[in-house]
């Protein structure tokens, strides 16, 4: 029999690493700036167009390469930084497997110019599906210039899995975001299709939360600062007033590496307990420096997660710092007692500039008689008898506890119970959140949230397929600042928004103007509607059973229906049941829950054995 196993050509091999280290043009962004800022680089400019399918190219002042380097970066698992097993646990560098240029060039054309500062040329070299074209020598300024063109060309099937320009645009941004955010005393550019999407110039953190979110981010930060032996966190977090529905602003960083960490979110969100809405996020830019060797950054092939050592140990001190932070800048209840005046007296002997002790007095009227006015006067009552109207009769009669009618003779209280039993005009609102009225079955229950979802529901899905939508204009327009993502988002979807009543002015790449919304929300904040909505589309846009108008109808419908505990008049509940009924699907919300139940007769009898 003949032997089935063989050894994998390279080319294959790199195809399949690329597989899981670049899986769309924002990974090799990601890859290429990691690998400028290891190079010691000061200034770095990335261009992409077509949202990177057509290139990518990364230009950096750092150190360079030599023409040998040049030519064996190219090579799988060819690194610097790597030269014992032991080196896995001192890693403070971003690139360290030596896969990243290896998975590049297997699925794209690549072409690296290099140069040190001591070298007097450059080299050039051109890398097609891991196969060295060409390699010349070309004169250039002391650095690094990598263009990757044509990603996936020879992997037809990964590219037809990528998203819209729009979406992979996205990811881009994202990535891009976190790599400068972390690096504030590096320049950067992002340049897209020709047009200057980002131009950061050294500073500080703050500066480039600044000039990435916003100048408006000046107000919003909380300064984050906590050294203890084993672990240290510094960075800011934004105050709970300006929490939003949306998450976004939320960045983890270890020894400046953006990880993800739900265990580390939950003590952010611990620290803000009581002081956000339930559905709102706190944001954080936060870096936590603690030894390479009590991490694992080895777990995951984009090093999105790390291990910690003692993962209770950080999430302590994470969670103290950020209280501390909050108490600090008086954004929770703190009592101050050095600075009471309370506690300034000086109770030894009294100086001529100390305050003096003075007993403190109550004045009253020792001649006032408060029955003098009855005395004088016996038609004047008591002001307590004011209330006695108010307080039932003690006729010891159960029927006025309850509301019903006493002024029918016993003998006629169920005939007139009858008739309204038979009119089915008659609406009852239990618990101000469910309406009951007959039916010839027995009686039938209604959620009337979850009715008025269904109605909102599919009153917006018809609003956006004739554009027909009713806005109510604001009287003070809203300015809405977010993310450069969410704002692409927003954009995304703006027509639909607009075509069930929404009016929106773009006045920046980040800032909108909320001008109208929809004629049912009068009462509701613009700002978190919007925010809850681009949410919410963010959570579901993975899901392929939702498109975007199912998606933005099921999203306001719950934002906007009536909630529980909400009173409504009787010509309310019988409108609402209406309308219900009129829905193609009156049975069950647009949340899949069912909206009314019917207790048929047998049922009521049943229960009364």
């Amino acid at each position: 029999m003949l032997d089935v196993i063989k050894l994998m050509p390279d080319s294959v091999a790199n195809q399949i690493a690329a597989g899981e280290v670049i899986q769309r043009p924002a990974s090799a962004v990601k890859e290429l700036m990691e690998n400028a800022l290891d190079a010691g680089a000061t200034q770095i400019d990335l261009v992409v167009k077509d949202a990177g399918k057509a290139l990518i190219m990364v230009i950096d002042n750092g150190c360079g390469m030599s023409e040998t380097d040049a030519r064996m970066c190219f090579e799988r698992h060819a690194t610097s930084k790597i030269t014992c097993a032991e080196d896995l646990f001192a890693i403070r560098t971003m690139g360290f497997r030596g896969e990243a240029l290896a998975s590049i060039a297997a699925i794209a054309q690549v072409e690296l110019k290099t140069r040190r500062k001591e070298d007097e040329v450059g080299v050039r070299i051109i890398n097609e599906g891991s196969v060295v074209k060409e390699q010349t020598l070309v004169p250039m300024q002391p650095g690094t210039t990598f263009s990757i063109k044509n990603l996936f060309f020879n992997v037809p099937a990964r590219r037809n899995f990528l998203k819209s320009p729009q979406a992979e645009m996205r990811h881009i941004v994202e990535e891009f975001t976190r790599v400068t955010l972390i690096n504030p005393e590096v320049g950067f550019t992002l340049t897209s299709d020709g047009k200057e999407l980002y131009h950061l110039y050294p500073g500080s953190l703050k500066q480039r939360i600044m000039g990435l979110f916003g100048s408006n981010y000046e107000e919003k930060l909380l300064p984050v600062h906590q050294d203890s032996e084993r672990v240290s966190i510094h960075g800011f977090i934004v105050k709970a007033e300006y929490a939003k529905k949306t998450r976004g602003e939320q960045y983890f960083f270890v020894n400046k590496r953006f990880i993800k960490h739900a265990y580390l979110h939950h003590a952010i969100e611990n620290a803000f307990l009581e002081m956000i809405p339930k559905d709102s996020f706190p944001g954080y830019f936060l870096n936590i420096e603690v030894d390479p060797a009590d991490i694992d950054v080895n777990i995951h092939p984009t090093k999105a997660e790390v291990n910690f050592l003692d993962t209770k140990l950080v999430y302590a001190v994470l969670h103290a710092a950020v209280r501390k932070a909050i108490g600090q800048h008086n954004l929770s209840p703190t009592i101050d007692f050095s600075e009471s005046p309370d506690l300034n007296i000086d109770f030894g002997e009294v100086s001529k500039n100390a305050r003096p002790l003075v007993v403190p007095e109550v004045g009253f009227d020792a001649s006032y008689n408060p029955f003098k006015a009855m005395q004088s006067n016996q038609d004047v009552k008591p002001q307590w008898n004011d209330f006695s109207q108010h307080r039932p009769k003690a006729s010891g009669d159960w029927r006025q506890l309850y509301g019903e009618r006493t002024d029918l003779p016993i003998n006629k209280i169920g005939e007139e119970e009858e008739k309204v039993v038979d009119d089915p005009c008659q609406y009852i609102q239990v618990n101000q959140s469910y309406i009951v009225t007959t039916v010839k079955s027995g009686l039938l229950v209604i959620d009337q949230q979850l009715a008025h979802s269904r109605v909102l529901f599919e009153k917006y899905l018809k609003q956006m397929e004739s554009h027909s939508g009713v806005s109510q204009q604001e009287l003070f327009p809203q300015a809405m600042s977010l993310h450069p993502n969410d704002a692409s988002l927003l954009k995304e979807i703006m027509p639909e928004l607009e075509a069930i009543g929404f009016v929106l002015e773009q006045v920046n790449p980040t800032t909108f103007m909320i001008n109208g919304t929809p004629a049912d929300s009068a009462g509701c904040n613009a700002v978190e509607l919007v925010e809850k909505i681009l949410e919410n589309h963010k959570i579901n846009r993975s899901d392929l059973q939702l498109d975007r108008k199912l998606e933005l109808a099921k999203t306001l419908s719950a934002q906007l229906s009536i909630k529980a505990q909400t009173r409504l008049t009787e010509k309310e509940m019988q409108n609402l049941v209406d309308q219900l009924f009129a829905c193609n699907v009156a049975e069950v919300a647009p949340n899949g829950k069912k909206i009314f139940v019917i207790m048929s007769l047998e049922d009521i009898k049943g229960r009364f054995g």
